[in-house]
């Protein structure tokens, strides 16, 4: 067993003082450290097999105190902050099951009823399906500036502690402090890394993230999620940069940076927009952002917590990350009247982005699509929503939806122009014959959360899912923000057929436990009758030793800290019908009956094949007489799996291979114009017209 353990991390740390980085400009730091020699380090996941759950998974070893609801004992036996005795207490520790998990086969796809969620498993793909689209999903980042002076620490870092007094429940909880919010770009950075590595063996043909990218609407903690994708130097500390340069989460380091041909999109989240993804940003808030002074709030006295009581108390104060301790260590934090005022080294970079300062960085990347989804118009109206075509040969619609409360809060609401901006996307696609996803934040009305949707909203969040329902070719909600891998169905006797609806997919976060992302792959099955939407998560690849010192990488630190957050708070993950109760993991098949979609629809979907875009026929290699040839080409419509190729019209003697866009032929005869005919066809045995190209061979 590959068993996480914490002991590495042996660093001889010293003072603040001594460490001599009392200076807050990035610039500055990244030139102190190019002084040593200029090689900054890079963090490359393990090399070989990059696996899904389905080949395997990532599991807690022992259950150690500690339960939902975590408002009731009995409590952990340690503290949150208390990361350094995690090991000695059993929380955080994990194992890679490398038999599988629990047949030697990893987690199997379950495939939910509609109708009633019950899950059957397994259920194997068909293996003459045509694919149509793949896509990958990652949400609430929560990309995070530890040091921030304007964070919620305190109502964390001692869990249970504070107890709220009117009915002595802790007031607080993972999302005011975990041991995570020290590894989030790490984490992120691992993330791109194992989605470049399934693009080169299964190509994406596209990304979305969904919402919280940045966790306390911060400047510096969106270009850092950025400049992770872009594959950037990251130096993920600010103010004074303590520890830069001898503390493992705090050194700058070179991102991977995803591959350039995944154009990728974004929606915008609580987090994104509000203090903490929960109150609206206030003059006060905002000072002390980019100030020298720790934030101090009010006590939690009711619980819910009575956020405009809190905002305007000054009894505690919040804290920050002292990082230049090993563990991150929490100062600055409690009973105003304890201590004396704390300051810390301020940070312009810090500054809150307004909804459209947010959307206005997505233009300064290197990735495509420039904007990501926003366009200049929406950053001007700070309009969040948008469509987009992955690709031009199959008929699907993204919908991207801005389901955020902008009144502040975590709840969701959709005002009156988003709505009927929604209904209005939904109608076009629908009178366009068009196969449509909604990408959103927040979940409408998911698995035990009946009242995630505020009063704040024109329409609730059942009255909404009534009206999609008169969109059949809506197939999918996808969201994040509950930070699980829970599967909804959603639904609708349309046509007096139980089995209509569409599916409402949930996914994790990559701050928290589970850690993962998820693949969708949407097939039209060999009976030209049904779609199978796959749903697949992803754990981060992590190498144990990537610099060669014996350390573990910040990504695999992190997953120990989410595993103990999950165990010390008694975070309710474990929520669905279909998910696995040891690793929180959902993987599925959900079909979706073609007799539920409009008639032009259905007839587009049963006549998509795949379509050869390009054939061009290059020598191989430099030898003179070689009468090796590249076939290159492009392949649109359905995905290919395999290609014919031959001299001759009639492909005489030639059989079907593994498809490739770039084969070899080796032809017979050295001398003179050939010509070479070359066909593909896709999982369900659909063949594309013969392409043909020539090539004259000098001899």
């Amino acid at each position: 067993m590959d068993v996480l353990r914490r002991d590495f991390l042996k660093y001889c740390v010293g003072s603040a003082a001594a460490l001599g980085l009392e200076f807050s400009t990035l610039g500055t730091l990244e030139k102190a450290l190019a002084a040593g020699g200029g090689k900054s380090p890079t963090y490359p996941i393990a090399p070989g097999v990059i696996y899904t759950t389905r080949d395997r998974t990532i599991v807690p070893v022992g259950h150690p105190q500690g339960t939902y609801p975590p408002s009731q004992p009995p409590y952990a036996t340690i503290e949150p902050c208390q990361i350094s005795l995690y090991t000695a207490n059993g929380y955080g520790e994990w194992e890679k099951d490398a038999e599988g998990y629990p047949d030697g086969q990893g987690v199997d796809f379950g495939c939910p009823d509609m109708q009633t969620g019950f899950v059957s498993s397994p259920s194997d793909p068909d293996p003459s399906a045509a694919t149509l689209l793949s896509f990958f999903t990652m949400s609430d980042l929560h990309i995070c500036d530890k040091e921030s002076p304007a964070r919620a620490i305190y109502y964390g870092y001692q869990y249970p502690q504070p107890i709220v007094p009117a009915n002595n429940t802790p007031a607080g909880n993972s999302s005011c402090y975990s041991g995570i919010i020290l590894y989030t770009t790490h984490v992120l950075d691992a993330a791109i890394q194992t989605i470049n590595a399934l693009h080169k063996v299964n190509p994406f043909d596209f990304g979305i993230s969904l919402g919280d990218a940045a966790d306390n609407t911060q400047f510096n903690e969106l270009r850092w999620y950025l400049n992770v994708l872009d594959g950037k130097m990251i130096t993920p500390s600010s103010g004074a940069h303590l520890g830069a340069n001898i503390i493992d989460y705090q050194k700058p380091y070179k991102a991977a940076g995803l591959d350039k041909s995944i154009k990728w999109y974004q929606a915008i989240g609580n987090h994104d927009q509000f203090w903490m993804g929960t109150a609206l940003m206030n003059n006060y808030l905002r000072k002390t952002l980019v100030g020298s002074h720790v934030l101090s709030l009010g006590q939690v006295t009711t619980s819910p917590p009575d956020w405009p009581e809190i905002m305007n108390g000054r009894d505690c104060y919040m804290g920050v990350v002292d990082g230049s301790t090993p563990y991150g260590e929490i100062i600055h934090a409690g009973d105003v009247h304890s201590q004396p005022v704390p300051k810390i080294v301020a940070d312009p970079k810090r500054r809150s982005l307004s909804i459209s300062d947010w959307m206005s960085e997505f233009f300064d990347t290197t990735s495509e699509p420039a904007g990501h989804g926003f366009t200049r118009k929406m950053v001007k109206e700070g309009f969040a929503c948008y469509h987009f075509y992955p690709r031009a040969d199959i008929p699907i619609k993204i919908i991207v939806l801005d389901d955020t409360n902008k009144a502040g809060g975590a709840a969701g609401a959709l005002d009156e122009k988003r709505y009927k901006w929604l209904l209005g996307e939904l109608q076009d696609g629908q009178d366009a014959d068009e196969l449509m996803i909604i990408c959103a934040h927040i979940p409408v009305a998911p698995y035990g959360y009946p009242t995630i949707w505020t009063t704040d909203s024109v329409i609730s969040d059942t009255a909404l899912i009534t009206e999609l329902h008169n969109y059949p070719n809506l197939i999918m909600w996808i969201a994040g923000h509950i930070h699980r891998n829970t599967i909804t169905p959603k639904p609708s006797t349309i046509g007096g057929n139980p089995g209509y609806g569409f599916w409402e997919v949930e996914t994790p976060s990559l701050r928290d436990h589970p850690q993962q992302f998820r693949r969708f792959e949407i097939l039209r099955n060999s009976d030209n009758m049904t779609l199978s939407i796959l749903v697949i998560d992803v754990d981060p690849a992590a190498n144990p030793a990537p610099l060669g010192d014996g350390s573990s990488s910040p990504a695999l630190i992190s997953r120990s800290y989410a595993m103990a957050a999950q165990q010390i708070f008694g975070n309710p993950w474990q929520q669905g019908a279909g998910m696995d109760p040891s690793s929180c993991v959902y993987n599925a098949q959900l079909v979706i009956q073609l007799s539920q979609l409009s008639t032009g629809l259905q007839t587009k979907i049963q006549d998509i094949s795949p379509v050869v875009g390009s054939f061009k026929i290059s020598r191989n290699g430099a030898r003179p007489k070689s009468r090796v040839v590249t076939l290159n080409n492009t392949v649109a419509g359905s995905v290919p799996i395999e290609y014919m190729a031959s001299e001759y019209s009639g492909f005489s003697g030639a059989a079907w291979q593994p498809y490739s866009n770039n084969p070899t032929l080796t032809l017979s005869s050295t001398k003179g114009a050939t010509t070479v005919y070359f066909k593909v066809r896709d999982g369900s045995g659909k063949e594309s017209a013969v392409a043909k190209g020539s090539i004259r061979l000098a001899g």
